[in-house]
C-alpha cells in the first residue's frame, strides 16, 4: 500500500512538473517543488520539544516543526520539506523522514489527522501501523531512542524574519544564497544534506535550470 501511495505521489508530482519527468526524481528531499497549501506570511514562533532536538509552532494549525536545519510539514499524510519557512516545500519518502522527526510525541501536532485519535499523547504516531510491513522492516528503529543523549537541535536561522511578504525569496537559487550568507548550520542527516547539495547546486543557474537539467544535459555530453 506504501509503494502504491508513494507511486501517485511521484506519478502526480511529473505530470505537474513536466520537466521533472525527464529527470531523476529524488525519493529524498530533492526536485520538483510543491505547493501543499501552507501559507506561512511571517517568521512562526518557535518553540523547542522538551528532551528532543526539534522545534514546533504552537501558534500554527499545522503539524509544522524544525530540525537539523529544515522546515518539516505533516500535511495530507505525507512528510514536506524546506529550509525556508514558507517553503516551496519538497515531498520527502516516508523512508527517508529523519528518525527524530518520526519521534515526535504526538501532542506537539497542531493539526493531527482523524486516525491519531485514541494514540498516546506522549508518545509518537503509530508510524507502523500507518505505512505498513514493509515500511517497518526498512525502519526498525524508528522507536528506538537513547533517553541518555539527545543531540544539540541546530539553531533557528532567525536571519529569515527580515524576509517576508514580498521580500521573501521564491527561487530556490535566491534561497540558497542567502542561507550561505547567513546560516552557517551543517546539516547531521543524509536527506537534509542532500538538499543542502542539491539547493547549492541550482545557485547561479540560469532561470530553468536546475539538478535535472544538469543531469540530462551531461547523458547527451
Amino acid at each position: 500500500m506504501l509503494k502504491l501511495r508513494y507511486a501517485v505521489i511521484v506519478l502526480g508530482l511529473m505530470s505537474v512538473y513536466p520537466a521533472a519527468a525527464s529527470a531523476d526524481v529524488s525519493i529524498g528531499i530533492g526536485f520538483p517543488h510543491v505547493s501543499i497549501g501552507i501559507n506561512v506570511p511571517t517568521y512562526p514562533r518557535l518553540v523547542r520539544v522538551p528532551n528532543y532536538p526539534v522545534y514546533y509552532a504552537p501558534q500554527m494549525d499545522s503539524n509544522y516543526f524544525f530540525y537539523d536545519g529544515m522546515y518539516w510539514v505533516f500535511h495530507n499524510d505525507n512528510w514536506y520539506a524546506s529550509s525556508w519557512y514558507n517553503g516551496p516545500w519538497a515531498f520527502v519518502s516516508p523512508y527517508e523522514v529523519p528518525v527524530f522527526i518520526l519521534q515526535i510525541p504526538l501532542r506537539y501536532y497542531r493539526h493531527p489527522p482523524p486516525y491519531f485519535r485514541g494514540w498516546h499523547r506522549d508518545a509518537p504516531p503509530r508510524w507502523n501501523d500507518n505505512w505498513g510491513r514493509d515500511w517497518e522492516q526498512r525502519r526498525p528503529d524508528w522507536n528506538r531512542r537513547d533517553r541518555h543523549y539527545t543531540p544539540a537541535p541546530a539553531p533557528l536561522p532567525s536571519y529569515q524574519r527580515q524576509y517576508s511578504g514580498d521580500r521573501y525569496p521564491r527561487q530556490v537559487e535566491q534561497q540558497s544564497k542567502y542561507r550561505e550568507q547567513n546560516y552557517h548550520y551543517q546539516p547531521r542527516e543524509p536527506v537534509d544534506q542532500n538538499h543542502y547539495r542539491e539547493t547549492s547546486k541550482a545557485k547561479g543557474q540560469g532561470p530553468g535550470q536546475g539538478p535535472g537539467q544538469d543531469r540530462d544535459r551531461d547523458r547527451r555530453n
